[in-house]
Order: structure tokens, then sequence, then C-alpha cells
């Protein structure tokens, strides 16, 4: 191996290794405000939400019964709790639309899914299927910390588990960067 790609590949181990950092070293401290990029989990069993928060976004009503949520997990950037095993906020999805909110430490924020999910999904073995894809989506409104994020971009590497009672169990991981 020449040394041009040993450096490469040293750099892109030693980058996946910052972040995730925060997994290996929970006990990191945490900038109040995140940076120009962060990243969260999405994970759980989806719920139907009945009467939403208002979250103080235009862009998204949470009560028109369209949306569903999960929970979220700090990963690397994000302010609030590090402990990776416990929740730092809700994401909203609509269950057919192209809209989603985040509520996490700091404010809340908007997206508009703009691509990706494709793939066959694959058998689970027990009456479900296994969908990982990937989702471009865009920051369109947010709300304290996150007011800066608008114009930004979220890249989600998804692991969507479709049980075979209809429930959809959520696994992902939600790249969001600044303008």
């Amino acid at each position: 191996m020449d040394s041009k790609a040993l450096f490469t590949r040293r750099r892109a181990v030693g980058a996946a290794l910052v972040a995730a950092s925060p997994l290996v070293l929970p006990g990191r401290v945490r900038a109040a405000v995140p940076a120009d990029h962060f990243v969260v989990l999405l994970k759980g069993v989806y719920q139907p939400v009945v009467h939403g928060p208002d979250l103080g976004l235009s862009a998204v009503d949470l009560s028109d019964g369209s949306y569903t949520t999960v929970k979220i997990y700090p990963v690397s950037g994000t302010p609030g709790n590090a402990n990776p095993n416990k929740a730092i906020g809700d994401f909203y999805g609509q269950a057919t639309g192209d809209l989603c909110a985040y509520h996490i430490p700091g404010g809340s924020f908007a997206m508009r899914f703009t691509g990706g999910g494709e793939g066959d999904p694959v058998d689970d073995g027990q009456g479900g299927s296994i969908l990982e894809t990937t989702w471009d989506l865009d920051f369109i409104e947010g709300t304290g910390a996150y007011r800066s994020f608008v114009g930004g971009h979220n890249l989600m590497i998804d692991r969507l588990h479709f049980l075979e009672n209809g429930d959809v169990d959520e696994y992902c991981f939600c790249h969001v960067s600044g303008p």
C-alpha cells in the first residue's frame, strides 16, 4: 500500500474514532451550542402523535394526525446529556409526507426530505422486512441554537425494520450540517 493510501486510510479511521468518541468516552464534556455540524441517533419503535407539542416551528403542525414519533439519542456535537443510552429529545416524521421535526436541547428544527430511500427491503425471517438506505433532507427552519443551520443539510443513514405487527423500528444516524 502506498503512503498516500495509508495516510488517507489512517485519516478516515481517525475521523471515525473522533466522531464516535462520545460513545467511547461518555463523560466527555459537551458544548452548550452545536458547532456547524452534529450527529444524533433516532432509535426505537415509532408511536403515533395525537396531540403534538408546539415547537415554535411554522413549517410543521405536529397535531394534524400525519406524524409519528421516536426518541433521539446523542452521538456527537449536541448539547445536553452525553449518555448515549439516555434520550435527549424527540423526532417527529410524517408517515405520508416529506416533513419532519426534531426537538433536542438548544431548540427545535424542521426539515424536508429531498431524496434517497432507494433499495429493496430484505425479509427479516420473522414476517417483517428491513430496509437499509440513506435519505437527504434540507434544513428549512430552526429555533434557538439551530437558527443558524437553516439552509443546511441532513444525511440520514437509516435501518428501518418493518415488523410483522405493522410497527416500524428505527435505527438512524442523522448527520446534520450547517449551510
